[in-house]
């Protein structure tokens, strides 16, 4: 953790939790009442030893204290008041982040109100749209509520670790003596020994658009033969997770609170997945081999016997408490800039409801397909991170199948960034290399990009008639 910690919220809830006064506290964790009272009020940060004495505790990671969470929340918050339903908010960000921080549970109440008016709104236009035959046009009742975002959200919450299922994942694979070099087949005997599934390649299913089906009646798992071995083996591993995993899933998504049974469904589709991650790649073999190879993901790949994507979303997701590896961040990203993967252990903030930064060396892998790009990249809140970005191409088995080609991302903050192979030939002291990127246009404040497309939400324009600028909008300074 780096910078001021405001955690004020936090720590009062755990010491509610366990119906703590102030003084009862500070005295236990030797801290002033009066120190206490300003932490729990957001007048003084969390010094370091203040949160390590805070963790031990109450038994949680110092990083429950960090405020990656808030600046996700904050940023989030500052795109939707760019809504034009806000226009004569001109909310500053720092005034955003001052209540995020102030009360982060009312700032989320405040996004679901939002998501849940722009559910509404997309109904009532669907409905608008249907007016001639309402009986079958959308909005035949309860709004949607955006599960994807749901999912996403739930994942981004929990920094994509799931420790029940992670730990497992890699006591299944050390039980069994799994091996990365003969996975596949591995799966295969394991789903026949142990559930009675037979597994099947099958020629008809990719011209059907679809990759496997499972027939629970006839105990067959049918996976379309045009899929890729790795494809294959986590196509298995899935269908392992929600076999032996079944209740444990259950669980997680009856405490996610989750409110559609869509987002239930993409969560429990979700976790299925995350087990069959870590089981083809197991936490501490994996862990071990990434630091040896300092994160060379080609060669990881070459080990482990996995695509370039299962390694980069694997490595996202390694925060295991007591042994946690570099934090990354992961995204994958089509040609016309939609994310449809996203997930970060980082401070690293992703565009919810905006085209993302073209600065970013995730857009630009396009033009250079299959060639492993790398970029020193500062965000506006001033952290600089180490980018990777590669494309992928999944074919269709086909010529005429059009294969679907995405880019996927993978960084971390730069104070990791010289555990990884990545940053050989780097000056990661010169931050004049680093190129300045914004999770979007309408929450960046940049003055001076030229790349800009929108100008920055809160901000006023100043239009002049004497003079064109390079940037095509110049704002009213601060």
């Amino acid at each position: 953790m780096s910078g001021k910690i405001y955690a004020g919220e936090r720590v009062r809830r755990l010491r509610e939790a366990q119906g703590l006064s102030q003084a009862a506290l500070a005295q236990a964790i030797a801290l002033s009442s009066s120190y206490l009272n300003q932490i729990e009020n957001n007048q003084r940060p969390l010094s370091a030893a203040a949160v390590i004495r805070l963790s031990s505790y109450f038994g949680v990671e110092p990083t429950h204290f960090a405020d990656e969470q808030d600046l996700r929340l904050a940023t989030e918050l500052r795109e939707v008041l760019g809504d034009p339903l806000f226009a004569e908010a001109g909310t500053s960000a720092a005034a955003i982040r001052d209540m995020v921080r102030a009360s982060p549970m009312m700032a989320s109440h405040f996004m679901a109100l939002y998501r849940a008016y722009q559910a509404l709104d997309e109904e009532y236009r669907g409905l608008r749209e249907a007016v001639g035959d309402l009986g079958t046009g959308p909005g035949t009742g309860e709004a949607a509520q955006f599960p994807y975002d749901e999912v996403r959200d739930f994942f981004q919450d929990r920094r994509n670790h799931f420790e029940q299922l992670d730990i497992a994942a890699e006591m299944l694979f050390t039980r069994e003596r799994f091996s990365p070099a003969g996975m596949l087949e591995d799966l295969t005997r394991y789903l026949q020994a142990r559930h009675g599934v037979t597994v099947e390649t099958e020629g008809t299913l990719a011209q059907q658009g679809v990759l496997w089906r499972f027939d629970a009646a006839m105990g067959m798992l049918s996976v379309a033969d045009t899929a890729p071995r790795e494809s294959r083996a986590f196509y298995l591993a899935h269908q392992i997770a929600l076999l032996d995993q079944g209740e444990a899933i259950a669980r997680e998504v009856e405490r996610s609170g989750l409110g559609s049974a869509e987002a239930r469904a993409l969560l429990r589709r979700g976790l299925a997945n995350y087990f069959a991650g870590a089981l083809i790649l197991p936490y501490r073999l994996f862990l071990a081999e990434a630091k040896r190879l300092r994160y060379d993901i080609e060669q990881l790949q070459s080990q482990f016997h996995t695509s370039f994507e299962q390694v980069c979303h694997r490595l996202s997701t390694m925060q295991r408490p007591g042994l946690p590896g570099v934090p990354f961040y992961f995204v994958k990203v089509d040609m016309a800039g939609n994310m449809s993967k996203r997930s970060s252990a980082t401070r690293f903030q992703f565009a919810r409801f905006g085209g993302a930064c073209p600065l970013w060396n995730v857009h630009q892998a396009f033009a250079q397909p299959g060639r492993i790009l790398v970029q020193l990249a500062q965000t506006p809140d001033g952290v600089t991170y180490l980018c990777i970005a590669r494309t992928i191409t999944a074919s269709g088995g086909g010529y005429l199948s059009r294969p679907r080609e995405a880019a996927v991302g993978l960084g971390c903050e730069i104070s990791y960034a010289d555990q990884l192979v990545y940053a050989a030939g780097l000056d990661l002291k010169d931050m004049n290399t680093a190129v300045p990127i914004g999770s979007s246009c309408r929450i960046c404040d940049r003055e001076d990009c030229r790349h800009r497309a929108f100008p920055p939400v809160g901000r006023r324009l100043m239009v002049d008639g004497r003079e064109r600028r390079q940037v095509p909008y110049s704002v009213v300074r601060r």
